[in-house]
């Protein structure tokens, strides 16, 4: 029985992300019945003319109306705002929605797919950092499978195919490149530029997370996410430095076996097997060619120069409000060096800065209470820098 996913979402369409999902549904004949954007309706028009699609979000009410106006001799109708992206999410014949917006705003319409019964492809880790308890209870509650599309977890999941039994893992061991500034101590960072933190080794990838994999704050995420995603205890989520990005994560088991995903770096092998789980399908991917590789390298990662993954252990064991307002913080202060207003090093500094602000925060109980806290965070952050 094929599993091909029929009719797909795609939120956040014209990133990374989601221009590599629509060249996988391109060459599976996938349908798309929504799309949505920020403001980059100068893609989003080409794709509603490629992909023929029912909806069209744009989140910027200002290039919504224009949109409307360049599409207005198609059938796609155009939305706006929370409440358009929430639409196109839920829209009634997708039987999959990706979640490829970046950032915090992909966690309202992450929620509206799974309470109207759509699997998840997840590709917003936000969404798990700041709402991970609340989005995996609704999804158990309305029988949503979340398939991850971030690399390493996609790994995790399916070096997991390989392991009859859950209770056999010991340890998921997730990769990193490095990013850019692997070896460099804290005295050389303090003069890096933006276009340095965005000179990633390995991946392409939007500006946001190309710096948080520059300060290791993606990584420290992914810990968080994996947390949620795989139901396993932070302290069996170890983290190790891998320059190659070929082996893409790992899982041990009890009796010290180690299971592997490793393939060439491309985020179309995790976004294509989301959609056809448990299929395999050919794909467009070169594969590896063994004899070409020289050298996989492993390093433990240096903790004192790169603090956020540690900031981040912190604040899951905490598990309170903790991971929101890491969040939030994080995305303001990276807003914040990409414009230019603070240093690099700066980034950290308002991360823990709002943590502690906040320290006595308690467990948010709704979206409404997450929401209001990272309100409150980002609001801090813009005052205080």
């Amino acid at each position: 029985m094929i599993h091909l996913k029929e009719n797909l979402s795609v939120l956040g369409s014209t990133g990374s992300i989601g221009t590599q999902t629509l060249s996988v549904a391109r060459e599976l004949g996938i349908k798309i019945s929504s799309l949505s954007a920020n403001k980059n309706i100068f893609l989003l028009e080409e794709q509603i003319r490629e992909f023929k699609p029912d909806v069209a979000a744009v989140f910027d009410e200002k290039y919504a109306k224009e949109l409307k106006e360049k599409v207005k001799d198609t059938p796609t109708k155009i939305l706006s705002g929370t409440y358009g992206l929430c639409e196109a999410a839920r829209y009634k014949t997708a039987d999959c929605v990706v979640t490829a917006i970046s950032g915090m705003i992909g966690l309202e319409p992450t929620i509206a797919a799974i309470s109207a019964k759509k699997d998840i492809a997840l590709a917003n880790k936000e969404t798990l950092v700041a709402g991970g308890n609340l989005v995996m209870n609704l999804a158990s509650e309305n029988n949503v499978k979340i398939f991850p599309v971030d690399s390493e977890h996609s790994a995790i999941f399916q070096c997991m195919q390989g392991c009859k039994d859950k209770k056999n893992i010991s340890k998921l061991i997730l990769t990193a490149s490095g990013g850019p500034f692997f070896g460099k101590s804290k005295k050389e960072l303090q003069s890096v530029s933006i276009k340095d933190a965005l000179n990633h080794p390995s991946w392409s990838m939007g500006a946001k997370i190309t710096v948080d994999s520059a300060t290791m704050m993606n990584k420290g995420l992914e810990i968080i996410e994996a947390v949620h995603l795989f139901d396993i205890s932070e302290n069996n989520i170890d983290v190790v430095i891998h320059r190659e990005s070929i082996v893409h994560s790992m899982i041990e088991l009890m009796d010290g076996s180690i299971i592997a995903q490793m393939g060439t770096p491309s985020m179309k092998t995790p976004i294509q097997y989301a959609l056809t789980y448990p299929e395999r399908f050919k794909s467009s991917v070169p594969t590896l060619n063994f004899s070409k590789i020289k050298n996989l390298s492993f390093f433990e990662p240096d903790d004192f120069t790169f603090e956020a993954m540690n900031i981040c252990r912190e604040a899951i064991r905490k598990n309170a409000a903790q991971p929101i307002i890491l969040n939030a913080a994080n995305e303001e202060a990276v807003k914040l060096f990409l414009n230019e207003k603070i240093t690099f090093c700066e980034i950290i500094d308002a991360v823990k800065a709002a943590l502690d602000e906040f320290k006595n925060e308690k467990k948010p109980n709704s979206l409404k209470e997450i929401l209001n806290i990272d309100e409150a965070t980002r609001n801090f952050i813009k005052e205080l820098l």
